[in-house]
């Protein structure tokens, strides 16, 4: 038995077979930590949201002072986790310059949480007044988990804007693997967006979506095809997505493929596949036969 434990142990370490699909030594850097990023997010949480998050029994007279050490304490994490994505993700291995551009990233990002506080209350508006099930603000922000996958993808998308590489993403899967709901950190997305229930939603990388859209459960914002280079290999950057306007509804489990227009006001119902165009104020629904 050894014999055989030693010869799988053996294969195993012959990393021919796994082409670059390994990192060893540290020739990549260190990529960022999950457990590091679910500690941003818990902090990021409380300072869009004090009392909500955290520690719930502040008093408005120390806040200001809660509020600063978790600020500081979240500049710090994020510039080392920004570090590591950057390091990990770039040919240009010069630490110093990559701790710089750090530690301007993170600045840059925090400067912009009170944006991302005023925006985030929108969804929580848009939640509260959308579902009659709703008690209160609170159960959003602490229930509900669109809104959960709302804030991980507001977090993401700002850091994407600001050229964090890889980490984005994990902070927009950390929600998917929640919440089962999966938005492409890419994606943009106006203010009062509602995911109504919310599993199994999923938003492309290129997906346009306007203000006051609600999703409901199962909705797909997909690409109904890709292109294509000499080699046969999907080609990136490209915009293949939908684009939503402004006071559109779309019901459970409902398809929309390909760089289409859904127009402003529009109802899809649920279960339906749409791959053209749809005017303003227009509705598409399932087609009840005569008999």
């Amino acid at each position: 038995m050894e014999k055989k434990f030693d010869k799988i142990i053996n294969e195993l370490s012959d990393l021919s077979s796994v082409g670059n699909l390994y990192d060893i030594d540290g020739t990549r850097g260190v990529y960022p930590s999950s457990e590091s990023l679910q500690e941003v997010m818990s902090l990021l949480r409380f300072l869009l949201f004090p009392g909500f998050y955290g520690k719930s029994t502040i008093e408005i007279s120390t806040l200001k002072f809660h509020i600063g050490v978790a600020a500081e304490q979240l500049f710090d994490l994020l510039k080392s986790q920004i570090f590591s994505a950057i390091h990990f993700c770039s040919t240009d291995k010069d630490k110093s310059s990559v701790k710089s551009l750090s530690e301007d990233i993170a600045y840059s990002f925090i400067a912009k949480l009170p944006s991302l506080r005023k925006i985030l209350s929108t969804d929580v508006e848009s939640a509260y007044y959308g579902d009659p099930a709703a008690k209160s603000f609170s159960e959003i922000i602490l229930c509900y988990p669109g809104f959960r996958a709302i804030i991980n993808y507001r977090v993401a998308h700002e850091l994407l804007k600001l050229g964090v590489p890889l980490m984005p993403r994990m902070i927009s899967e950390m929600a998917h693997s929640e919440t089962g709901i999966d938005i492409h950190p890419g994606a943009t997305i106006g203010s009062y967006f509602t995911i109504d229930h919310g599993t199994g939603v999923v938003i492309g990388e290129t997906t346009i979506i306007g203000n006051h859209v609600k999703l409901y459960q199962g909705v797909t914002l997909g690409a109904k095809s890709f292109e294509v280079d000499k080699d046969g290999n999907p080609v990136k950057n490209i915009a293949r997505h939908p684009i939503i306007e402004d006071n559109v509804v779309i019901y459970a489990n409902a398809t929309i493929l390909g760089r289409i227009v859904i127009g402003e006001g529009a109802v899809i119902g649920g279960n339906l596949w749409v791959t053209s165009d749809v005017e303003k104020g227009g509705k598409v629904l399932q087609f009840k036969p005569t008999r």
